[in-house]
Formats: structure tokens, sequence, C-alpha cells
């Protein structure tokens, strides 16, 4: 199958603004990224590791220096109308009129895909309500929340019903509710066969959307793969038991694990250290249980997708 998105070697610096002061920042160091269609894609990384060039090169909004970019398997440079025509984009600014209600806003941007106002009108309007924007139809976009703004970027890159949604920081700003209102839409959307690339500084939101997810650090892309395949690689994981009546000789049977003895709250505390704290789990209350240990408490405690990213980049992801 063709893939969604294929970009191979991508290159991309900038020259400084003061051409006295020399020196180019070099944005991407020859990335390359396959999205297949139809999949959910998280795209991680640290302020100014390359996320928002990457997609303003797939986008055509950023000129790339080397390498190449296909989407639905055509290049965006020599078959740019057809590979735009696909994609619709959520920038994390706003790029709109200030003079127009939101409303007619759709109705400009539909037509920059050739759609005539008879014809989308009513998925402007679907979109409107599902989004909680239709009773703020005729506002100008000043009048909106940082919320609804928010709402409106994403609206307007689903008007002309793209296969290809690319979302950057879209739930950046807005309040709990709509996040998982939000959350629950892109999931229909993916159901429906969309393929979608995010971009987020939320971690947890890459962990519970994503079908896979690439973490970019420094132009370079540094570990992709499924979000629990990457937590599993990390192979870090600890398992708490809180006993009474329980010595250490009886505890010292306890084989095959590693784990540090700690005296607690007039017992015993035991931290066993890990990979897959779940399929350990049994074994060691049975080792404990079965040594007339009594067990009062047990606490596990697994990597994250951010431990992963934070390991791997030295950063969290908001530095």
């Amino acid at each position: 199958m063709i893939p969604a998105i294929d970009v191979r070697n991508l290159k991309k610096s900038y020259l400084p603004i003061n051409r006295r002061a020399g020196g180019k920042t070099v944005a991407l160091k020859g990335i390359d990224l396959t999205i297949k269609s139809g999949e959910f894609y998280g795209l991680l990384g640290p302020n100014g590791a390359g996320k928002t060039t990457t997609i303003g090169i797939i986008t055509g909004l950023v000129r790339l220096d080397e390498g190449s970019v296909s989407v639905m398997g055509k290049d965006i440079i020599s078959d740019y109308r057809f590979t735009r025509s696909k994609i619709g984009v959520s920038p994390q600014e706003l790029t709109v009129d200030w003079f127009f209600s939101i409303e007619r806003l759709l109705y400009f941007q539909a037509g920059y895909y050739g759609i005539r106002k008879e014809e989308v009108s009513d998925r402007i309007e679907q979109l409107l309500k599902k989004f909680g924007l239709y009773k703020k139809r005729n506002s100008k976009i000043r009048e909106l929340s940082g919320g609804m703004k928010r709402r409106f970027q994403v609206l307007k890159a689903l008007v002309h019903d793209p296969e290809i949604l690319i979302l950057d920081e879209p739930t950046a700003g807005i309040d709990v509710e709509l996040r998982h209102m939000l959350w629950d839409y892109l999931r229909q959307l993916h159901k429906e066969g969309k393929t979608i690339l995010l971009t987020t500084h939320y971690i947890d939101e890459a962990e519970l959307l994503c079908e896979r997810v690439g973490i970019i650090n420094e132009g370079t892309i540094v570990a992709e793969g499924k979000p629990s395949e990457l937590i599993q690689s990390l192979g870090k994981g600890s398992i708490e038991v809180y006993l009474s009546d329980c010595d250490p000789e009886k505890e010292a049977l306890i084989s095959g694990f590693t784990y540090v003895h700690e005296p607690y709250d007039g017992g015993s505390r035991l931290v066993f250290s890990v990979d897959e704290p779940e399929k350990s789990l049994s074994e060691i209350i049975n080792a404990l249980s079965s040594n007339g240990c009594h067990i009062h408490e047990v606490k596990i405690t697994k990597s994250s997708l951010e431990d992963v990213f934070v390991s791997l980049t030295g950063r969290t992801i908001n530095d």
C-alpha cells in the first residue's frame, strides 16, 4: 500500500536574520519518516527539535534543502496541487482573516479547494455544531476565547474533508473537557480511515491516541515505534511490597529478583526492580505468602512514554 506520507533524507537549514552574524541554524539533519495510510502517528520532540519545520515542508509552507517528500505517492513539489488537496493542516499559530465571521471564513477555506458554497454548506453546519461553535458562527475570530480559536483551527483543517489531517499542538490552551471532546472526535476520524499526524506537548495524549510515535531531537529521529514497544524497550519498572511478620531470612528466599529491603512503619518495604511488573507480580506475591509474610499493600510503578522521551533526549518535552 502506498504510504500517506513518505519523507526521505529531509534536510533544512535557516540563515540568520542578520547575515553578518554568519552560520546557519540546522533544523533537520536528514530525517526519514513513513506514515501509513489510515495511521494515527505522533511526532514528539522538545521545542526547536524540528517538528514544525517538518510539517511546514510536508504542507508546502517551507522549502526543503535536500531530500524528498511524497504524499499519497506524489511528490510535493512536482505534484503540489494534488498533494496539498489531500492535506488539512491545523497550525500552532492563528492564520485567519480577523475581519470576517468564522462561518464565512470556512466558506473561503472550502473555496480554496474548489468546493462550491452549496456543496459544502451542510458540512460546515455539521462541523460548527460538532465543535460547539454554531452559536458563534457570525462572530469574528477576535471575539472567540482561546479554546474556541483552537477548535476553529481544527475545524478549518477539516472543511474540505481531507484524507490526511495534520495537527500541530491542537489541544494547547483548551480546557480538559474540550480536550477530551477533541480526543473522541479524532478517534472517530481515525476509525473512519483518515490519516492523522499529531504533534503535542502532552505526552499522555500521544500515548493514548497514537498507533505509532516518532521522537525527534535536534533535527534527527532518535526513536520510532508503538508507544508500548518504546516503553518496554526502556526496561524500567518496580513493585513495592509492604510487609509485616517477615524476617530478612525469609525474604532472602525470593530468588531471581533484585530488590531493596527497607524498614517501614514497624514492618518492611521491599522494592523490586523488574522489566515487566505485571508478569513478575504473581511470582513475587506467591513467594512471599508461602514464606509466611503478611502483605499489607502492593504498588506497581511502570515506565511511561515520558520516561522514554527524557531518556532519549535528556530533556522534558517543554524544555
